[in-house]
């Protein structure tokens, strides 16, 4: 088996979800004179490719350290969304199991190619990537439950649609051009679709169920869309920890392996040497004119 990396790049330019702690690091000592370069880091749960747990909305919920290797890893279904994602738009789960097979019991990966506009990408646009994503409604909430889904990821700033949560009223100009949007292609004003009983639904409607999820996937997910995987996540053993920054990684068969990598050979990189695919993005602008337009 090989490992693929479906984790973003961490460092101090990582956007954190708004307003919550960035990364801090400074030296406490250097080789010169102590021997040993030595780091102190600060930051928040909520960065880079990170595990949302349960007590991060349920109080009596389970702690990072609680989590079973049997329950992080497992088989999933891997799915690409850009071709119906544009900014602020509404996916469901019958968009998802029209492109994969998702089996009781599975993790899910969604793809919506919003990871294109993260700040490891050549095509950063952070309000993009954090204020603009799609998400879903209560419709797949219901669906995740009665999948039983372990836990599911997501290659941008929240499992929830941005204008579901605080972010609608961080950010009123873009709660504006999202309330036209919603007028437009759901025949309702933003704050009727998302009213108050849906405020976060994926957080507060799941969690308590035991069925939590990851955000900021990224690195090569570019890789295995649409298919089936073995993906594992690793938090750290974090006892009383809400949330934890970890690993994303899926696992394949050599022979798929040496596929997927000749398959990157032929795509554009990151910075960071991550492959990408531009048609991605090509997709979620088409979608995203048509919705804003």
């Amino acid at each position: 088996m090989k490992l693929i990396d479906l984790t973003i790049p961490l460092g101090i330019a990582t956007p954190p979800w708004p307003t919550y702690e960035p990364l801090q690091i400074k030296y406490f000592k250097r080789r010169a004179p102590n021997g040993a370069n030595g780091q102190v880091v600060t930051h928040s749960n909520h960065l880079g490719t990170h595990l949302d747990g349960e007590i991060h909305f349920h109080t009596p919920g389970k702690d990072i350290a609680s989590l079973d290797m049997d329950f992080l890893v497992h088989e999933a279904a891997v799915v690409d969304l850009s071709d119906v994602c544009g900014d602020y738009g509404v996916y469901t789960s019958k968009m998802v199991e029209e492109r994969v097979q998702v089996k009781e019991g599975d993790i899910l990966i969604i793809h919506t190619g919003y990871h294109h506009f993260g700040w490891d990408q050549p095509g950063a646009d952070e309000i993009r990537y954090m204020v603009k994503h799609p998400g879903p409604d209560r419709e797949f909430a219901v669906w995740v439950k009665a999948k039983k889904l372990r836990w599911f990821g997501v290659d941008c700033g929240s499992a929830d649609h941005p204008m579901n949560t605080i972010i609608r009223d961080w950010m009123p100009r873009q709660a504006r051009q999202a309330d036209k949007v919603f007028q437009k292609k759901f025949g309702q004003p933003l704050a009727d679709f998302f009213d108050d009983s849906k405020y976060q639904l994926m957080h507060l409607e799941l969690f308590r169920h035991g069925i939590i999820h990851a955000e900021c996937i990224g690195g090569e997910i570019d890789l295995l869309l649409n298919r089936r995987a073995i993906v594992g996540f690793f938090p750290w053993r974090f006892v009383d920890g809400e949330s934890s920054i970890g690993r994303c990684v899926a696992l394949v068969e050599d022979d798929d392996y040496a596929a997927l990598m000749e398959k990157k050979k032929g795509m554009p990189r990151t910075r960071f040497g991550d492959g990408f695919d531009p048609l991605h993005v090509e997709r979620i602008n088409k979608n995203t004119d048509a919705n804003v337009s």
